[in-house]
Protein backbone atom coordinates (compact mmCIF):
# COMPACT_ATOMS: atom_id res chain seq x y z
CA UNK A 1 0.00 0.00 0.00
CA UNK A 2 2.65 2.46 1.07
CA UNK A 3 4.98 1.35 -1.72
CA UNK A 4 2.22 2.02 -4.23
CA UNK A 5 1.65 5.55 -2.87
CA UNK A 6 5.37 6.24 -2.80
CA UNK A 7 5.72 5.15 -6.44
CA UNK A 8 2.77 7.30 -7.46
CA UNK A 9 4.22 10.31 -5.65
CA UNK A 10 7.61 9.85 -7.33
CA UNK A 11 5.95 9.69 -10.75
CA UNK A 12 4.04 12.89 -9.99
CA UNK A 13 7.22 14.72 -8.91
CA UNK A 14 8.95 13.49 -12.08
CA UNK A 15 6.11 14.80 -14.29
CA UNK A 16 6.17 18.18 -12.52
CA UNK A 17 9.97 18.41 -13.00
CA UNK A 18 9.71 17.58 -16.71
CA UNK A 19 6.94 20.16 -17.19
CA UNK A 20 8.95 22.81 -15.36
CA UNK A 21 12.04 22.08 -17.46
CA UNK A 22 10.03 22.41 -20.68
CA UNK A 23 8.66 25.77 -19.50
CA UNK A 24 12.21 27.00 -18.77
CA UNK A 25 13.46 25.83 -22.15
CA UNK A 26 10.56 27.54 -23.87
CA UNK A 27 11.22 30.69 -21.91
CA UNK A 28 14.97 30.68 -22.66
CA UNK A 29 14.62 29.90 -26.34
CA UNK A 30 13.51 32.97 -28.33
CA UNK A 31 10.43 32.57 -30.44
CA UNK A 32 10.41 33.26 -34.18
CA UNK A 33 8.80 36.65 -33.51
CA UNK A 34 11.51 37.51 -30.99
CA UNK A 35 14.20 36.50 -33.49
CA UNK A 36 12.69 38.76 -36.17
CA UNK A 37 12.38 41.71 -33.76
CA UNK A 38 15.99 41.26 -32.68
CA UNK A 39 17.13 41.13 -36.32
CA UNK A 40 15.29 44.34 -37.14
CA UNK A 41 16.25 46.32 -34.02
CA UNK A 42 19.88 45.24 -33.50
CA UNK A 43 23.04 45.03 -35.56
CA UNK A 44 26.42 43.41 -35.00
CA UNK A 45 29.38 45.75 -35.19
CA UNK A 46 31.71 44.64 -37.98
CA UNK A 47 35.07 45.75 -39.37
CA UNK A 48 33.18 47.50 -42.19
CA UNK A 49 31.06 49.47 -39.70
CA UNK A 50 34.15 50.65 -37.86
CA UNK A 51 36.12 51.43 -41.02
CA UNK A 52 33.43 53.95 -41.97
CA UNK A 53 33.81 55.58 -38.54
CA UNK A 54 37.63 55.42 -38.69
CA UNK A 55 37.87 57.43 -41.91
CA UNK A 56 36.41 60.52 -40.28
CA UNK A 57 37.84 59.86 -36.82
CA UNK A 58 41.40 59.46 -38.08
CA UNK A 59 41.33 62.84 -39.81
CA UNK A 60 39.89 64.51 -36.69
CA UNK A 61 42.62 63.04 -34.48
CA UNK A 62 45.41 64.07 -36.85
CA UNK A 63 44.01 67.60 -36.99
CA UNK A 64 44.06 67.57 -33.17
CA UNK A 65 47.84 66.84 -33.29
CA UNK A 66 47.56 63.20 -32.21
CA UNK A 67 50.59 61.30 -33.54
CA UNK A 68 49.95 58.71 -36.28
CA UNK A 69 51.35 55.92 -34.09
CA UNK A 70 48.84 56.76 -31.38
CA UNK A 71 45.91 56.98 -33.82
CA UNK A 72 46.69 53.42 -34.99
CA UNK A 73 46.77 52.22 -31.37
CA UNK A 74 43.36 53.79 -30.69
CA UNK A 75 41.89 52.15 -33.80
CA UNK A 76 43.20 48.72 -32.79
CA UNK A 77 41.84 49.13 -29.26
CA UNK A 78 38.42 50.07 -30.65
CA UNK A 79 38.40 46.98 -32.89
CA UNK A 80 39.12 44.70 -29.93
CA UNK A 81 36.43 46.38 -27.86
CA UNK A 82 33.64 46.60 -30.43
CA UNK A 83 33.89 44.10 -33.32
CA UNK A 84 31.27 41.37 -32.83
CA UNK A 85 29.28 43.34 -30.26
CA UNK A 86 25.49 43.58 -30.80
CA UNK A 87 23.90 46.99 -30.38
CA UNK A 88 20.58 48.67 -31.13
CA UNK A 89 20.25 50.09 -34.62
CA UNK A 90 21.08 53.78 -34.80
CA UNK A 91 23.32 53.53 -31.73
CA UNK A 92 26.64 52.90 -33.53
CA UNK A 93 27.96 56.45 -33.07
CA UNK A 94 26.93 56.49 -29.41
CA UNK A 95 28.58 53.09 -28.78
CA UNK A 96 31.81 54.11 -30.53
CA UNK A 97 31.89 57.39 -28.61
CA UNK A 98 31.47 55.59 -25.27
CA UNK A 99 34.17 53.02 -26.12
CA UNK A 100 36.48 55.75 -27.40
CA UNK A 101 36.08 57.79 -24.22
CA UNK A 102 36.99 54.73 -22.12
CA UNK A 103 40.08 54.06 -24.25
CA UNK A 104 41.25 57.70 -24.12
CA UNK A 105 40.69 57.96 -20.38
CA UNK A 106 42.69 54.78 -19.84
CA UNK A 107 45.56 56.15 -21.97
CA UNK A 108 45.49 59.53 -20.24
CA UNK A 109 45.33 58.15 -16.69
CA UNK A 110 48.95 58.18 -15.53
CA UNK A 111 50.93 57.64 -12.32
CA UNK A 112 50.98 60.72 -10.10
CA UNK A 113 53.80 62.59 -8.37
CA UNK A 114 53.20 64.78 -5.33
CA UNK A 115 55.82 67.53 -5.65
CA UNK A 116 55.02 69.01 -2.29
CA UNK A 117 55.48 65.68 -0.49
CA UNK A 118 58.91 65.24 -2.10
CA UNK A 119 60.02 68.70 -0.94
CA UNK A 120 58.64 68.14 2.58
CA UNK A 121 60.51 64.84 2.90
CA UNK A 122 63.82 66.34 1.73
CA UNK A 123 63.33 69.36 3.95
CA UNK A 124 63.07 67.09 7.01
CA UNK A 125 66.36 65.51 5.92
CA UNK A 126 67.85 69.03 5.55
CA UNK A 127 68.61 68.74 1.85
CA UNK A 128 67.32 70.73 -1.12
CA UNK A 129 65.15 69.20 -3.84
CA UNK A 130 66.81 69.47 -7.25
CA UNK A 131 64.44 69.61 -10.23
CA UNK A 132 66.15 69.41 -13.63
CA UNK A 133 64.23 70.86 -16.58
CA UNK A 134 65.02 69.66 -20.10
CA UNK A 135 63.47 69.95 -23.52
CA UNK A 136 63.62 70.99 -27.12
CA UNK A 137 64.54 74.49 -28.33
CA UNK A 138 61.61 76.89 -27.95
CA UNK A 139 59.46 74.61 -25.79
CA UNK A 140 59.00 77.35 -23.16
CA UNK A 141 61.32 75.75 -20.63
CA UNK A 142 62.69 78.87 -18.90
CA UNK A 143 59.25 80.44 -18.51
CA UNK A 144 57.92 77.13 -17.17
CA UNK A 145 60.70 77.06 -14.54
CA UNK A 146 59.57 80.51 -13.38
CA UNK A 147 55.94 79.33 -13.19
CA UNK A 148 56.92 76.28 -11.11
CA UNK A 149 58.95 78.57 -8.80
CA UNK A 150 55.86 80.78 -8.39
CA UNK A 151 53.84 77.64 -7.52
CA UNK A 152 56.36 76.68 -4.80
CA UNK A 153 56.61 80.24 -3.45
CA UNK A 154 52.83 80.36 -3.08
CA UNK A 155 53.13 77.27 -0.86
CA UNK A 156 55.82 79.01 1.26
CA UNK A 157 58.82 77.03 -0.04
CA UNK A 158 62.07 78.88 -0.82
CA UNK A 159 63.65 78.51 -4.27
CA UNK A 160 66.83 79.27 -6.20
CA UNK A 161 67.49 79.12 -9.94
CA UNK A 162 70.48 77.34 -11.49
CA UNK A 163 71.43 78.91 -14.85
CA UNK A 164 72.42 75.63 -16.52
CA UNK A 165 71.77 77.04 -20.00
CA UNK A 166 75.17 78.63 -20.56
CA UNK A 167 75.00 78.42 -24.37
CA UNK A 168 71.95 80.24 -25.69
CA UNK A 169 72.44 83.99 -26.05
CA UNK A 170 70.63 85.97 -23.33
CA UNK A 171 69.41 82.79 -21.60
CA UNK A 172 71.01 83.79 -18.27
CA UNK A 173 69.56 87.31 -18.52
CA UNK A 174 66.11 85.85 -19.21
CA UNK A 175 66.33 83.67 -16.11
CA UNK A 176 67.63 86.62 -14.07
CA UNK A 177 64.67 88.75 -15.13
CA UNK A 178 62.25 86.07 -13.88
CA UNK A 179 64.28 85.83 -10.66
CA UNK A 180 64.09 89.61 -10.16
CA UNK A 181 60.31 89.57 -10.51
CA UNK A 182 59.94 86.60 -8.18
CA UNK A 183 62.57 87.94 -5.73
CA UNK A 184 64.78 84.84 -5.75
CA UNK A 185 68.48 84.33 -6.51
CA UNK A 186 70.20 82.87 -9.58
CA UNK A 187 73.41 80.83 -9.40
CA UNK A 188 75.32 81.34 -12.66
CA UNK A 189 78.75 81.07 -14.30
CA UNK A 190 80.05 82.71 -17.47
CA UNK A 191 78.61 81.77 -20.87
CA UNK A 192 80.28 78.61 -22.14
CA UNK A 193 80.74 77.20 -18.62
CA UNK A 194 80.07 73.55 -17.79
CA UNK A 195 76.33 73.37 -16.91
CA UNK A 196 76.92 70.35 -14.64
CA UNK A 197 79.23 72.55 -12.52
CA UNK A 198 76.74 75.44 -12.44
CA UNK A 199 73.97 73.16 -11.14
CA UNK A 200 76.36 71.54 -8.64
CA UNK A 201 77.19 74.97 -7.22
CA UNK A 202 73.49 75.87 -7.02
CA UNK A 203 72.79 72.76 -4.93
CA UNK A 204 75.68 73.57 -2.57
CA UNK A 205 74.39 77.14 -2.25
CA UNK A 206 70.90 75.83 -1.39
CA UNK A 207 72.35 73.49 1.25
CA UNK A 208 74.34 76.31 2.84
CA UNK A 209 71.39 78.73 2.87
CA UNK A 210 68.66 76.21 3.79
CA UNK A 211 66.79 76.74 0.50
CA UNK A 212 64.10 74.15 -0.23
CA UNK A 213 64.08 73.84 -4.04
CA UNK A 214 66.70 74.21 -6.80
CA UNK A 215 65.15 74.70 -10.23
CA UNK A 216 67.81 74.00 -12.86
CA UNK A 217 67.56 75.31 -16.41
CA UNK A 218 69.37 73.51 -19.25
CA UNK A 219 70.08 74.47 -22.84
CA UNK A 220 67.31 73.65 -25.26
CA UNK A 221 68.56 70.90 -27.51
CA UNK A 222 67.39 68.92 -30.50
CA UNK A 223 66.95 65.29 -29.52
CA UNK A 224 69.01 64.43 -32.63
CA UNK A 225 72.13 66.31 -31.38
CA UNK A 226 74.26 63.57 -29.80
CA UNK A 227 76.84 65.87 -28.18
CA UNK A 228 74.22 67.92 -26.37
CA UNK A 229 72.34 64.80 -25.32
CA UNK A 230 75.59 63.37 -23.94
CA UNK A 231 76.09 66.61 -22.01
CA UNK A 232 72.62 66.20 -20.52
CA UNK A 233 73.59 62.70 -19.41
CA UNK A 234 76.63 64.22 -17.62
CA UNK A 235 74.48 66.82 -15.85
CA UNK A 236 72.25 64.01 -14.64
CA UNK A 237 75.16 61.78 -13.53
CA UNK A 238 76.98 64.52 -11.62
CA UNK A 239 73.98 66.07 -9.87
CA UNK A 240 71.49 63.19 -9.50
CA UNK A 241 68.33 65.34 -9.62
CA UNK A 242 65.22 64.31 -7.70
CA UNK A 243 63.15 64.67 -10.86
CA UNK A 244 64.03 65.13 -14.55
CA UNK A 245 61.12 67.11 -15.99
CA UNK A 246 60.62 67.13 -19.76
CA UNK A 247 59.01 70.35 -21.01
CA UNK A 248 57.09 69.79 -24.26
CA UNK A 249 55.41 72.24 -26.61
CA UNK A 250 51.75 71.23 -27.14
CA UNK A 251 51.97 72.53 -30.71
CA UNK A 252 54.77 70.10 -31.63
CA UNK A 253 52.47 67.59 -33.34
CA UNK A 254 53.78 64.27 -34.60
CA UNK A 255 57.43 64.97 -33.65
CA UNK A 256 56.50 64.83 -29.96
CA UNK A 257 56.87 61.03 -30.04
CA UNK A 258 60.53 61.12 -31.12
CA UNK A 259 61.29 63.89 -28.59
CA UNK A 260 59.81 61.83 -25.76
CA UNK A 261 61.67 58.68 -26.72
CA UNK A 262 65.08 60.30 -27.23
CA UNK A 263 65.08 62.32 -24.00
CA UNK A 264 63.86 59.31 -22.05
CA UNK A 265 66.59 57.12 -23.53
CA UNK A 266 69.25 59.76 -22.77
CA UNK A 267 68.49 60.45 -19.10
CA UNK A 268 65.23 58.77 -18.11
CA UNK A 269 62.35 61.26 -17.93
CA UNK A 270 60.48 61.30 -14.59
CA UNK A 271 57.67 63.72 -15.36
CA UNK A 272 56.27 66.02 -18.06
CA UNK A 273 54.96 69.58 -18.34
CA UNK A 274 53.20 70.61 -21.57
CA UNK A 275 53.27 74.28 -22.53
CA UNK A 276 51.19 76.56 -24.80
CA UNK A 277 47.88 74.80 -24.17
CA UNK A 278 46.18 78.19 -24.37
CA UNK A 279 47.31 78.37 -28.02
CA UNK A 280 46.75 74.72 -28.91
CA UNK A 281 43.94 73.35 -26.75
CA UNK A 282 43.18 70.30 -28.91
CA UNK A 283 44.81 67.87 -26.51
CA UNK A 284 46.38 65.62 -29.16
CA UNK A 285 50.00 66.20 -28.12
CA UNK A 286 49.08 65.50 -24.50
CA UNK A 287 47.57 62.16 -25.52
CA UNK A 288 50.66 61.30 -27.61
CA UNK A 289 53.08 62.12 -24.77
CA UNK A 290 50.98 60.17 -22.27
CA UNK A 291 50.78 57.16 -24.58
CA UNK A 292 54.54 57.04 -25.32
CA UNK A 293 56.12 57.80 -21.93
CA UNK A 294 53.45 56.68 -19.42
CA UNK A 295 55.04 59.17 -17.00
CA UNK A 296 53.23 61.65 -14.73
CA UNK A 297 52.12 64.92 -16.32
CA UNK A 298 52.59 67.54 -13.59
CA UNK A 299 51.13 70.66 -15.16
CA UNK A 300 49.80 72.24 -18.34
CA UNK A 301 50.94 75.75 -19.26
CA UNK A 302 47.84 77.79 -20.14
CA UNK A 303 49.09 81.37 -20.51
CA UNK A 304 51.96 83.81 -20.06
CA UNK A 305 51.40 84.72 -16.41
CA UNK A 306 53.24 83.00 -13.57
CA UNK A 307 49.91 81.75 -12.24
CA UNK A 308 49.01 80.15 -15.59
CA UNK A 309 49.95 76.62 -14.63
CA UNK A 310 47.07 74.17 -14.57
CA UNK A 311 47.03 70.82 -12.80
CA UNK A 312 46.72 67.91 -15.21
CA UNK A 313 43.19 66.48 -15.45
CA UNK A 314 42.82 63.37 -17.67
CA UNK A 315 39.00 63.53 -17.75
CA UNK A 316 39.05 67.07 -19.14
CA UNK A 317 41.53 66.09 -21.86
CA UNK A 318 39.46 63.04 -22.88
CA UNK A 319 36.29 65.19 -23.11
CA UNK A 320 38.15 67.80 -25.18
CA UNK A 321 39.39 65.20 -27.66
CA UNK A 322 35.95 63.64 -28.10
Amino acid sequence: MFDFLKKKLNNLVKKISIAAKKREEKKAKPSLTQKIIKKITTIEITEDNLNQVFQEMELDFLEADVAVEVVEKIKNDLRKKLVGKEIKRGKLEEEVRKALKDILLEALTLPEINLEEIVKKNKKEKKPTLLLFLGFNGSGKTTTIAKVAFWFLAKKYSCVFAAGDSFRAASIEQLEEHARRLKINVIKHQYGADPAAVIFDAVRHAQAKGIDVVLADTAGRAHTNKNLMDQLEKINRVNKPELKILVLDSMTGNDIISQCKMFDQAVGVDAIILTKNDVSNKGGSILSAAYVLRKPILFLGVGQGYEDLEKYNPKQIAERLI
